[in-house]
């Protein structure tokens, strides 16, 4: 088996220009948290701190009530589901086709790496396919993404419903990738467990408090859905050791029980959006989707690396859309994890044009 190059290894000479800018770089290239963690979940983290137990990986219990309270009154779950913490939403993502034993995994043809890559370290075929799930062919596992990283599209309930459908038609899983869900902009996300009528059958969705809870560091995160898909995880990760550490849990514990800190970060990204948008649309860029999430898709119709060097001349770091598939080879993805300030910065640098 061998694995596609990290992609962003081939970003960085790109990164080395736009650090010869005489201001410096301005990263937009990751969406990596850049604001403080809210410091009542710090408090949480270090009371926790003496911690010499092992945890336990199915979570304490209230870290357990925490995530089904959060599941049934902001995912809107209903029926019968379980909940699962863990370390971080990537790992579950890189691990999930090994876990289910998966021959064949369906992603989105524009969409994060690590679906791809989770496949392939399963030995899996892998497929790329649109949101329309009526031409989707058979498979043992398939990946939706809704706000989706990069594009920030929002997808409909009309295609949630079809998804769905799909996978109750057969001995099939889908995973839906919602970790982008608290933070709308122009559309407004919700999870796919709200349209299951309580039939969670076949289905897991998967949430992180990364972004959520600028929470990226602590590595917190959780799926939720089919308790029997659930169980076999469960199971399977205590024996390979995959716990959440217990502070981490409390942390987590915390951070689910308040909702204000998330509303003050979905505006602050709002806020960032608005002002990068702005910008880009000044020098020709055009922005498709992006109506949610902490990212802008856009394009000049031109190469997505001819984009990226226009903005490393400026000290701007974006990323190239064709690492998120060939469908995406005329676009970038601008990234508004950045300061206030560093976004006002670039955004005055594009249209002043150094």
């Amino acid at each position: 088996m061998k694995l596609p190059d990290f992609p962003w290894d081939t970003l960085a000479p790109y990164g080395d220009r736009a650090r010869q800018h005489p201001a410096g770089i301005i990263d937009l290239s990751q969406g990596t948290p850049v604001d403080p963690t809210p410091e009542f979940i710090q408090r949480s983290l270090q009371e926790s701190s003496n911690s010499p137990s092992y945890p336990v990986t199915a979570g304490t219990a209230q870290l357990r009530e925490a995530l089904r309270k959060y599941s049934s009154e902001i995912l809107g779950a209903r029926g019968d589901f379980d909940v699962l913490p863990t370390i971080g939403s990537k790992e579950l993502v890189a691990w999930l086709p090994t876990f289910l034993e998966s021959k064949t995994v369906l992603i989105p043809e524009i969409a994060y790496p690590s679906y791809k890559v989770g496949a392939l370290i399963a030995n899996a075929t892998v497929k790329e396919v649109g949101i329309d799930a009526t031409t989707w062919p058979t498979a043992d596992l398939a990946w939706i993404n809704t706000p989706s990283n990069p594009t920030g599209r929002v997808h409909s309930e009309s295609e949630l419903r079809s998804v769905i459908s799909w996978a109750r038609n057969g001995n099939r899983v889908l995973a839906s990738d919602e970790c982008y869900v608290p933070f709308p902009d122009s559309d407004t996300p919700f999870s796919i467990l709200s349209l299951t009528d309580g039939d969670n059958t076949n289905i897991i969705a998967v949430h992180s408090l990364s972004k959520r809870s600028n929470f990226a560091g602590y590595r917190g995160a959780f799926i939720v859905g089919d308790s029997a898909i659930i169980k076999k995880l469960l199971e399977i990760r205590k024996h390979a050791g995959m716990m959440v550490p217990l502070p981490v849990q409390n942390a987590m514990t915390t951070a689910l029980g308040d909702e204000s800190h998330v509303h003050r970060q979905a505006e602050l990204y709002r806020q960032r959006r608005k002002v990068m948008r702005a910008a880009l649309d000044k020098v020709g860029f055009v922005t498709e989707f992006s109506g949610a999430g902490l990212y802008l898709w856009c394009t000049r119709h031109e190469s997505d690396w001819e984009s990226v060097s226009w903005l490393a001349d400026r000290g701007i770091l974006a990323t190239p859309g064709s690492f998120y598939g060939s469908a995406g080879e005329k676009y970038i993805r601008v990234a508004l994890t950045a300061t206030d300030e560093k976004i006002r910065e670039a955004a005055e640098r594009i249209t002043r044009g150094n």
